[in-house]
């Protein structure tokens, strides 16, 4: 079988996230939140031979194959088809609490070069976007030919960080007034054409911030993880690691300010006069700065380039309180 994505950060994911030392028995159980291909499930089962793993996505069809490709591991690796929210809100009960969790929140290279739901600009494609291809949410074209002008042009914004989101909103739904924006292409071409001439040939496609933006708004990326994060957090036995690897800056916020809140003393709200949540900290952060990638995997592996890991280990349970300043959108 033919492998596509190429699993980032995965020498220090291994470095990081290993299950050694006291904290972990002879048998021990990892959570890849965001299985893709199986790329760095295939590595911990590599290289950890007391490792059982449970595999999460939401596409049936890319699961598919990271079946096949781990099926050499027999009955260490076990899938779950369905969203981390809804896995970590209700952990299945056949199961170990993990000793391990890794959320890797990049988007895998099939689902823009195989999958056919108009995730990369570079193909003609339906415009979906959508990672469960059953699902009865709204596409991404659903958002560009309904939203209204105004919405849509935050909604870019919010997500895409892109400064000409106005202006791009104004174009779609003038172009929309003619005919349904139906495909990839179609979009990216008018994003092309609307956007002033210096922006066009810069670093990345000047459809990119857009196309990012629909993405994560048809997924709701962003507003699953801070709850998702702090369920998963709960569910590991002290002791364990929580690694997350994001790729932009959104993610990386939200993490980072989970993570901080995880390593203070007291995260009780300013009204309360007296602590009430033991004035403990509730875990290590063993990356004090995110782990980035090397020259060399930047050469071999560009999208890696944007890409930042961060871990910690549990001490004990979080409450609510360490939800606190984490922005969800």
């Amino acid at each position: 079988m033919e492998i596509v994505h190429t699993p980032v950060l995965l020498q220090p994911c291994l470095d990081w996230l290993s299950p050694i030392g006291e904290s972990f028995e002879k048998d021990c159980w990892m959570v890849d939140s965001t299985l893709g291909e199986g790329g760095h499930s295939n590595a911990f089962l590599s290289k950890f031979n007391s490792l059982n793993i449970i595999g999460i996505d939401a596409d049936s069809v890319i699961q598919a194959r990271a079946r096949e490709r781990l099926s050499v591991f027999g009955d260490r690796m076990h899938f779950y088809n369905g969203w981390f929210n809804d896995f970590y809100e209700s952990y299945p009960a056949q199961y170990p609490k993990p000793n391990l969790i890794l959320f890797d929140l990049g988007i895998s290279v099939f689902h823009y070069e195989k999958s056919g739901r108009g995730f990369s600009f570079r193909y003609d494609e339906p415009l979906d976007m959508r990672l469960d291809p059953n699902s009865e949410k709204e596409s991404a074209a659903d958002l560009v030919n309904d939203m209204r002008e105004e919405e849509l042009a935050n909604l870019i914004y919010l997500y895409g960080e892109e400064k000409f989101s106005r202006r791009i909103a104004h174009r779609i739904v003038e172009a929309r007034s003619a005919s349904r924006i139906q495909t990839s292409k179609a979009l990216a071409d008018l994003i092309f054409d609307v956007v002033p001439g210096s922006y066009r040939y810069g670093a990345i496609h000047p459809a990119t911030r857009t196309f990012q933006a629909l993405r994560i708004a048809v997924n709701s990326e962003l507003r699953h993880i801070p709850q998702a994060l702090h369920n998963a957090f709960n569910l590991l036995i002290p002791g364990g690691k929580l690694g997350v690897i994001t790729f932009h800056s959104l993610e990386d916020r939200i993490v980072k300010n989970y993570f901080r809140n995880l390593g203070k003393q007291c995260v009780c709200p300013p009204e309360v006069a007296q602590c009430r949540c033991g004035g403990n900290a509730c875990a290590e952060i063993l990356t004090r700065k995110p782990i980035g990638p090397t020259e060399e995997e930047i050469k071999a592996n560009s999208p890696s380039r944007s890409a930042k890991l961060r871990v910690v280990r549990k001490i004990h349970d979080a409450n609510e309180n360490h939800l606190l300043g984490v922005e969800g959108y």
